[in-house]
């Protein structure tokens, strides 16, 4: 198996109804740097079918890991879980309820590649939220 260059933690907290499209997205993403990486989705506890849509993404996709928390320990907890079983030479964080778009990520790579050690993200605009 080829070294893991990107490892995407993606914690997760009742999100069934994003957790298809933030691995569509995920996925198209990473597959466009054309490197070795693995998507570790961190589930904290949920009480909705994040769990077994999880499961279902992991028997078709051997890049995607589940961790899988007996309750919610919290966003940070499921962060570091994630890191911790993370193998990539780097690590990216990104909630899964697609509010930050996994795009972004391409442009965050090129400032790693550049050399950079921590490349964060942050919105220069407010977003506008939908009445739903």
């Amino acid at each position: 198996m080829d070294k893991v260059v990107y490892s995407i933690v993606v914690p997760v907290y009742n999100e069934e109804l994003v957790i298809k499209e933030s691995y569509i997205r995920l996925s198209n993403v990473m597959s466009k740097t054309k490197e070795s990486y693995e998507i570790i989705f961190v589930n904290d506890g949920s009480r909705d079918k994040s769990k077994e849509q999880l499961q279902r993404i992991c028997e078709i996709d051997k890049k995607v890991k589940l961790i899988d928390f007996s309750r919610n320990f919290g966003h940070q907890a499921a962060i570091t879980a994630g890191m911790e079983l993370s193998s990539g030479e780097t690590v990216v964080v990104i909630d899964a309820d697609l509010q930050d778009p996994p795009e972004v990520i391409l442009q965050m790579i090129e400032k790693w590649k550049e050399g950079y050690y921590v490349v964060y993200g942050k919105r220069t605009k407010k977003r506008r939220r939908n009445f739903l």
